[in-house]
């Protein structure tokens, strides 16, 4: 076994700081600064890009073919579309998720005079008026209104406050870490990969670990709106593996225990030959694990992918009920997620060619496509 110890008081001390700080995506510098520092503090070297999605990079014994662990700092929020006559704001969502889930969340509204907090109503939100009404006004944004807890009756009141079209909205995500392991909240996609990103970390600082290529571990800042991933890599990457959530809802095989590895998502099949690896390395390592296709997913795979890198792409996940809502996932998978992180990076390269960006025929890889006998097995092994 390669797997090392994880500090899951570590990683869940840094999940509860994570949900502390606001970062729909568009308002992602307080998240970069908090992140860079930890980054920092484990003994990295951190660079910034330009709006601030982070590449850190842990040495190994070789430059190439670098491997990428990515995971995303930008969760859903909400943008102020129009200040309505009665004083209240019109939205338009952040990311994909549903009104329904918006209906009773209280938020930050980010305006130039500073922040203000408010809540999220339905157009009709008083029983004592609207009696029956309000089980039957649609579902949308477009029947969802922001009540701001200061003096605005009228748009030019909202104006005089700061507030304006454009104002960034970030969501509450109103944690609850329950004794028996589960965590219940919003926005634990994506700030449950951050933890697991920074407790795998952590584990290879503390072990003082050897890999035997340059580990990049990334951080973006806008895979909610599908930009990811696509300004991040650099050409010594030849892998990367993505850290995200995986739907439990009926249909598919995810488990909030242990980690999902997803075969494919409604980009298509991720990389043969990674995947493999990570789900040997899995039972290698005593690892819990399941597979699962998603059809309704993207991450920063798919981003990358569609930018022109040339990387094998891969995505771990923790099993996450009701996504891009009140999620609710286990300690038990993001342990598992990190120990796979660990056990990856620290493993071999077995696909030396990589190290180049094209070469000859020598050295490419075999998918196996013999006849499998009675008994399962594959005939010639």
């Amino acid at each position: 076994m390669i797997r090392l110890h994880i500090d899951t008081g570590y990683l869940i001390a840094q999940l509860r700081e994570l949900l502390s700080i606001p970062s729909p995506t568009g308002y992602t510098d307080t998240i970069a600064r908090y992140v860079t520092a930890e980054l920092e503090r484990l003994g990295l070297s951190v660079e910034l890009t330009r709006r601030g999605a982070i590449r850190a990079v842990r040495k190994g014994s070789k430059v190439r073919p670098a491997r990428a662990i990515i995971t995303h700092l930008d969760t859903l929020g909400a943008q102020v579309k129009q200040l309505k006559d009665n004083g209240r704001l019109e939205l338009v969502p952040i990311g994909h998720w549903s009104a329904r889930f918006a209906e009773g969340a209280r938020a930050s509204v980010f305006s130039e005079h500073g922040t203000y907090r408010g809540t999220i109503l339905p157009l009709k939100a008083s029983g004592h008026t609207f009696n029956e009404e309000i089980d039957t006004l649609p579902i949308g944004w477009d029947h969802v209104e922001l009540r701001v807890d200061a003096k605005a009756r009228r748009g030019a009141d909202l104006k005089r406050l700061g507030i304006d079209v454009g104002d960034i909205v970030a969501i509450d995500p109103m944690p609850e870490f329950i004794e028996n392991g589960f965590i219940v909240s919003r926005h634990l996609d994506n700030k449950a990969g951050v933890a697991v990103a920074l407790a795998a970390i952590e584990a290879l600082q503390r072990e003082k670990s050897k890999t035997p290529v340059d580990i990049h571990f990334l951080f973006s800042i806008a895979e909610e709106v599908g930009v990811g991933a696509s300004a991040l890599l650099t050409t010594d990457v030849a892998a990367m593996v993505t850290i995200d959530n995986g739907t439990t809802a009926p249909g598919q095989n995810s488990d909030e225990f242990g980690v999902t590895v997803a075969m494919a998502d409604q980009t298509g099949p991720f990389d043969y030959h990674l995947t493999t690896k990570l789900v040997q390395l899995c039972r290698d390592n005593d690892i819990r694990y399941q597979k699962d296709v998603f059809r309704y997913y993207r991450s920063d795979s798919a981003s990358a992918i569609e930018a022109g890198h040339d990387v094998r792409t891969a995505l771990i996940t923790f099993g996450i009920d009701a996504s891009h809502g009140y999620e609710r996932i286990h300690t038990h998978a993001l342990r598992s997620l990190a120990e796979l992180v660990t056990s990856y990076v620290t493993s071999p390269v077995d696909i030396r060619r990589d190290a180049k960006e094209t070469s000859g025929i020598k050295g490419f890889t075999r998918q196996p496509n013999e006849e499998a006998d009675e008994a399962g097995v594959v005939a010639g092994d």
